[in-house]
């Protein structure tokens, strides 16, 4: 019945295994794409920051803003 034809599907045979080739140009490129998004990303927030539209976190303000850190006046 139903089960039946799910594990019929699942042993469909693949038409061909890909080779090491082909798999490590995949991985440059999908890696290629992540860095891509990633620095997008990166340049929208440093804009909206830039705009005052988000706050920024511990990390971004201390990289900016170190002196307000700084505890030596106390």
């Amino acid at each position: 019945m139903g089960g039946a034809e799910e594990k019929q599907a699942n042993e469909m045979p693949r038409s061909q295994p890909i080779t090491q080739a082909q798999f490590l140009l995949w991985k440059r490129q999908k890696e290629a794409d992540s860095l891509a998004r990633k620095a997008e990303a990166a340049r929208k927030r440093e804009e909206d920051i830039a705009a005052g539209t988000v706050q920024m976190n511990g990390r971004e303000l201390f990289l900016h803003e170190p002196w307000v850190f700084d505890n030596n006046q106390y």
